[in-house]
């Protein structure tokens, strides 16, 4: 029975002794985010400290690793259908992460599209998960304040209009009865 529980601790060490090799061995493989283009059509994982994180158009966010993202050589898109995978990327802002996937080029620089969490290998911890309301609520300005007033308007009530009535059929000047050949 000892034999038995010894045998099994050795497989438990070797298998974990093999899962910390090829994760240690995966960051190993992590290139900076300037060399990613070097690695289009390819599956690789890329390191590099986000900047920024800002919304873009449809719902669409963006990871950023420079200051000026026109001129930055890498980015990470998640799209608005994969932000109850990701969770709220926000979080990762001025932290650096190792993120794995298919390199591929778009208006001239390589990105990433991050579509799951586990694609964000250790540094997905960081990132909490995002409830329904989140997602669909947009996100308000910094400088938003409730206090102070503006000019919207929810619109104006109006009752609704009476029906209107038949309206009678006027009949002419009644006419004689009588039959004007007989006179």
């Amino acid at each position: 029975m000892r034999f038995r529980g010894l045998r099994w601790a050795l497989k438990a060490a070797v298998l974990l002794g093999a899962v910390l090799t090829t994760s240690h061995a995966l960051a190993a493989d992590c290139v900076p985010f300037a060399e990613a283009h070097h690695y289009l059509g390819r599956t690789q994982c890329v390191t590099g400290t986000i900047v920024h994180v800002k919304e873009g158009n449809n719902g669409v966010t963006f990871l950023d690793f420079c200051e000026n993202y026109e001129i930055c050589p890498f980015t990470v898109v998640v799209f608005e259908s994969d932000l109850r995978r990701v969770g709220d990327v926000r979080q990762l802002t001025g932290r650096t992460i190792e993120i794995r996937g298919t390199v591929e080029e778009y208006d001239g620089r390589a990105e990433i599209i991050l579509r799951h969490s586990q694609q964000l290998g250790d540094s997905a911890a960081l990132v909490p998960a995002l409830t329904k309301d989140e997602i669909l609520a947009p996100s308000l300005p910094k400088d938003y304040d409730v206090e102070r007033q503006g000019h919207y308007s929810a619109g104006k009530l109006k009752h609704p209009k009476k029906a209107k009535a038949a309206a009678k059929k006027k009949q002419g000047a009644p006419g004689s009865i009588e039959d004007p050949s007989q006179q």
